[in-house]
């Protein structure tokens, strides 16, 4: 590997290995993000139900379960529509806590590797 300078540096195999574990720390974040932003709008669609269910004048709607829709009492889908947004914002909570984790991990390693590496080597998104 090249330096700016031209000298050479080089790569060990710790080092070639913290390479790798950046690349798929990189990897997971951008997947995080991918279900960080599937969960919210799951969430915001949850949420819009649930006020949609506040309008309706009825006592009896129809609740998809799987492929089927069903009629159901409008407690009871309150109810499921309440506790599946809680099971997915403790699944957000989760998701974006594990985004943390790999962002501080992510730079720790850049932080090593540029410090050896210097302008050889680019970690940066474009």
């Amino acid at each position: 590997m090249q330096q700016g300078g031209g000298s050479e540096t080089e790569v060990t195999w710790e080092d070639q290995q913290n390479i790798n574990k950046f690349s798929r720390l990189n990897n997971r974040f951008h997947e995080l993000e991918d279900e960080i932003k599937a969960a919210k709008e799951k969430c915001d669609n949850l949420e819009d139900a649930g006020n949609e269910l506040i309008l309706a004048d009825e006592e009896i709607v129809r609740f998809q379960i799987g492929e089927v829709f069903v009629h159901v009492p409008v407690e009871e889908v309150e109810t499921r529509i309440e506790e599946m947004k809680d099971v997915t914002s403790k699944d957000l909570e989760k998701l974006e806590e594990e985004k943390e984790t790999i962002v501080v991990q992510m730079a720790e390693l850049k932080k090593i590797l540029y410090a050896k590496f210097k302008d050889s080597i680019n970690l940066e998104e474009d």
